[in-house]
């Protein structure tokens, strides 16, 4: 398994302004968790792609494996060190779909209806991956079983819980909290929090 070691973590200012510590992952969301039998589970790529495909679960285990460790950070203020995260990276995307020049950002979809934007250049990033383990362990329900996007140089609304589409756009456009005031982008270093 290969292991990637975000760049964030070895930053001199590692805590973003107007964060603090916590020694665990709060769980935050919009709903409880939907259930899910992963014999019916599909997780479709769409959109500004050339070749649109959709993944069973098996098919996404047959995805070479990857395991991140990266920093966690939440809009409300706390943050997480050192969280492992195993899955497969989003290059494995490019070699599954041709992606068209005219994809710009990525809409993120998720089973309780849930949606958030990333922007093209972030989505690609060497630190992003699919998560379906936390800390070895299969990814809690809670925590977005059976996928999560972990997108670590961006607050974790960005890191979608229970993903079931990827769908590249032409333009940056807003997802869920999005739409509710929270900022387009999401850097926590910038505090970028909300739209306002």
């Amino acid at each position: 398994m290969k292991r990637i070691i975000s760049p964030i973590n070895s930053r001199q200012d590692r805590l973003p302004p107007g964060q603090h510590w916590t020694d665990r992952l709060i769980i935050l969301g919009i709903s409880d968790p939907p259930d899910i039998n992963l014999n019916n589970y599909r997780l479709k790529i769409f959109g500004e792609v050339e070749d649109p495909t959709t993944l069973t679960w098996d098919d996404i285990m047959d995805l070479e494996r990857v395991e991140l460790v990266a920093d966690f950070h939440c809009v409300t203020r706390w943050s997480c060190k050192d969280v492992v995260w195993q899955g497969f990276h989003v290059n494995e995307i490019k070699r599954l779909v041709n992606i068209k020049p005219t994809a710009k950002s990525v809409m993120i979809h998720s089973l309780d209806g849930y949606t958030t934007n990333v922007p093209i250049e972030y989505f690609f990033d060497e630190d992003v991956i699919f998560a379906y383990k936390l800390f070895d362990k299969p990814l809690p329900a809670d925590n977005g079983y059976p996928l999560r996007l972990i997108v670590p140089k961006l607050y974790s609304w960005k890191s979608a819980k229970f993903v079931k589409g990827i769908e590249f756009i032409p333009e940056d456009r807003p997802g869920f909290w999005e739409q509710r005031g929270y900022h387009i982008l999401g850097d926590p270093w910038k505090e970028q929090r909300y739209s306002y």
